[in-house]
């Protein structure tokens, strides 16, 4: 591996990090700029699933004290007991669905094009669902009804098709069943945890006859380099949410969609 493919790397977990935890869609602005920079990592879309691992494991850093005493309170504490209840079932979903429809997503769906019209569509849908949104009931991940949290899973479904964000289909689904805004992109943040770390594993075990050192090298770069982004803008991302809503992300995802269609159509 060259060094261009280096940078590269850094600047790919650079993006990671920043959009991981925003409803822009990380997965989506990967798929695009790896297209635009021609950038040839590891195979099985393994690189963009690790590097956000590397993001997720800074939210796990950020709320290991919340994580620790669920862990401990798990057993004896009601709050914890739901809390965890509330995570299993919105994981639950995505866990079923992403093994049967694993081909076919890596497959069919990986495309700038998918992910181009995902941005529109969803940044539309955010604006809609901004101006819908219920007032709020649940003010803790804790508080949320399970059948409710079961439904924030069928959300993140969604998030399958690149463009969409997973982030932002969770935390859209908790604003339309009552949860409040802050505590809507917590969840979202705690729910990445568990989905991401599967994702990690199963898309590793799918690709372990091509690992090589290279591979793993340039993983790391990326790696690295989104846990360090995503831990510098979490704090931030939650309270420009609390402050802002999602309103500046739908237009964001809006214009940067149509402008990736101008640019594939023109491409040669």
């Amino acid at each position: 591996m060259d060094l261009i493919t280096f940078l590269q790397a850094a600047v790919l977990g650079l993006v990671e990090g920043l959009t991981e935890f925003l409803p822009v869609s990380s997965t989506g602005h990967l798929i695009l700029l790896i297209d635009l920079l021609g950038f040839r990592g590891p195979p099985g879309k393994m690189f963009e699933i690790v590097i956000q691992l590397g993001a997720i494991l800074a939210v796990v850093w950020i709320y290991r004290v919340k994580i620790f005493n669920v862990v401990c309170g798990v057993f004896s504490e009601p709050a914890a007991q739901k809390f965890t209840l509330n995570l299993i079932l919105a994981f639950l979903p995505a866990m079923v669905i992403g093994v049967f429809a694993y081909s076919f997503i890596k497959s069919v769906l990986f495309s700038p094009w998918v992910v181009s019209v995902a941005l529109i569509v969803g940044g539309i849908a955010i604006l809609v669902i901004e101006r819908a949104q219920k007032t709020a009931r649940y003010h803790a991940p804790e508080e949320i009804p399970w059948p409710k949290a079961l439904a924030i899973g069928l959300f993140q479904c969604i998030a399958m098709i690149p463009g969409v964000s997973r982030s932002g289909a969770t935390i859209m689904g908790a604003l339309l069943v009552g949860v409040e805004r802050r505590t809507a992109a917590e969840f979202s943040f705690l729910l990445a945890i568990p989905t991401m770390l599967a994702a990690t594993v199963y898309d590793l075990y799918k690709n372990r006859d091509v690992l090589t050192t290279d591979n793993l090298s340039i993983i790391a770069v990326g790696f690295l380099t989104a846990f360090l982004v995503a831990f510098a803008v979490v704090r931030t991302v939650l309270n420009f949410i609390s402050k802002h809503g999602f309103t500046p992300f739908a237009i964001y995802r809006i214009a940067l969609g149509v402008v990736m269609l101008i640019v594939l159509t023109l491409r040669p």
